[in-house]
């Protein structure tokens, strides 16, 4: 059985401010209640941001998450099967009481579906743990939502000046327009499997693109969830077991990895795409063999990560998970209070 939530604080609690609130190398820790935010090993409380493998996993006691993100680890972890832990569903913007003061609230992060940033609060203190988070429009998740707070514990994969995301209208675009002119050839494109393949094709229905998409299998179930969770997809059908032809003049969707591997080769004279915001790096794309890069991003780019530290005007920035020394520097010459997280797991996904 999960542990019990703690009824009374511990006399080890440090009593100075935002002592209760602990960086360690696997996880925020949340002392009171002896939770951890996104932990990257087993604990008996977790509280997860969203469903990606560097900030969810199997084998806790009891997760607390949104439901779309419960119902994603049941799916990936078996999180909530006999053995799999305590599923604790958070609906967004309610309160939850985690026991001896502590209470946690859960907002948008736009990053994926159900993806949340946690506000935490302990004795009139205000601590967000975004996990990982986006500001643009994405038709498969809710809006990013600024939430006031003293600490702002922020991501920072993109965080380099060079980092820049293009509007998603244009790079859907070079896609569309990438098929038209070839309609002897099919675009075979490398997506994550979790929410930047379902964002991409949502995205092509919003521009008018009708026609059936043909997925790997190993997208299969991720599209079906998305779509028992309201998001309209259109016509998908499997690829394993198509004939060539019928491929001919269409979008198959795969994971990254398998756009050089032997399943491509049943593919017609695929143009192979990726969608992912390391696109802006030429070689990345080079490595990969990408003839179509598509600079398709669901992190927040440098532009934003600035902006939204701006906006929330927090009394302190931490920041973690990707190019913290220049997000770090940039609080600096802004003179803003700021201090990077050296925490493991967090990794750099095809995002």
């Amino acid at each position: 059985m999960p542990a019990a939530l703690p009824t009374s604080v511990s006399n080890a609690e440090p009593a100075r401010p935002f002592g209760w609130i602990r960086a360690e190398p696997w996880g925020i820790h949340v002392v009171p209640c002896d939770a951890w935010v996104d932990p990257a090993r087993e604990v008996a409380t977790a509280l997860v941001t969203h469903g990606h493998a560097d900030h969810a996993r199997g084998g806790h006691g009891r997760v607390f998450a949104t439901p779309e993100t419960l119902a994603i680890m049941q799916l990936r972890y078996g999180v909530g099967d006999d053995g799999g832990g305590e599923g604790v569903p958070v609906p967004l913007r309610e309160p939850v009481d985690l026991g001896c003061g502590v209470t946690a609230t859960y907002f948008p992060a736009g990053h994926v579906l159900g993806s949340a940033q946690i506000l935490l609060e302990h004795r009139g203190e205000r601590v967000v743990v975004t996990g990982d988070y986006k500001r643009r429009p994405d038709p498969t998740c809710e809006l990013f939502e600024v939430v006031p707070c003293d600490i702002f514990i922020t991501e920072a994969t993109f965080g380099l000046p060079v980092f820049t995301h293009p509007p998603i209208g244009g790079e859907i675009a070079k896609l569309r327009d990438a098929l038209a002119a070839n309609p002897e050839r099919c675009v075979a494109l490398g997506a994550y499997a979790l929410g930047k393949a379902q964002r991409v094709i949502a995205e092509l229905r919003a521009a008018g693109h009708d026609d059936p998409i043909y997925l790997h299998g190993a997208l299969e179930k991720m599209c079906a969830l998305y779509e028992d969770h309201g998001v309209n997809l259109g016509e998908l059908r499997p690829a394993t077991g198509a004939k060539k032809d019928a491929m001919r003049g269409a979008i198959v969707v795969c994971p990254p990895a398998a756009l050089n591997d032997r399943w491509s080769r049943r593919l017609p004279d695929p143009i192979t795409a990726m969608a992912s915001g390391w696109m802006r790096v030429r070689q990345r794309a080079r490595q990969r063999n990408v003839e179509l890069p598509l600079i398709i991003s669901d992190h927040a780019d440098w532009n934003e990560l600035t902006a939204t530290i701006t906006e929330v005007n927090p009394r302190e920035s931490w920041i973690t998970h990707g190019r913290e020394e220049a997000l770090l520097r940039w609080c600096q010459l802004h003179q803003r209070r700021a201090r990077a997280l050296a925490m493991v797991g967090y990794e750099d996904e095809d995002d």
